[in-house]
């Protein structure tokens, strides 16, 4: 059996040094272009100071919670030995994730009622680059 593989890529524009952008709507229209109706839909950030995650897209304070959890884990300002000066930026990517992997089913992406994808920005504002690997049954 050999497996076709799509891969597209956009670009997130940020506007803020911390940010959570829903990037849901960019990641059903790779899908669709895709004409996948059953498969992977694999998604990977090209960056080490943002990530990646599946959350609560109903209610926009979820997303200032999440951002003002991870700033009370990992502070901006600590004892860091990175010269960038980004380094909880990092840290935070690196427990956030950089990839995501999500089901097909019917030609759509299988989500929850409430689920969104968002690009985790934690060193902005930036241009960012999220890769999409669709990977078809069949």
């Amino acid at each position: 059996m050999v497996w076709c593989r799509v891969v597209q890529r956009f670009s997130v524009e940020t506007t803020a040094h911390s940010q959570m952008v829903d990037i849901t709507p960019s990641v059903i229209e790779a899908v669709t272009d895709s004409g996948a109706s059953s498969g992977l839909c694999f998604l990977h950030v090209l960056h080490t100071t943002a990530g990646l995650t599946i959350n609560e897209n109903a209610d926009p304070s979820v997303q200032t919670d999440i951002l003002d959890g991870l700033e009370r884990i990992v502070p901006f300002e600590a004892s860091y030995r990175h010269r960038e000066g980004n380094s909880d930026a990092h840290i935070k990517a690196t427990l956030v994730g950089f990839s995501e992997a999500l089901f097909i089913e019917r030609g759509s992406l299988l989500l929850g009622t409430w689920q969104g994808i968002y690009l985790c920005e934690f060193d902005g504002p930036r241009r960012r680059q999220v890769v999409v690997k669709i990977v078809p049954e069949g």
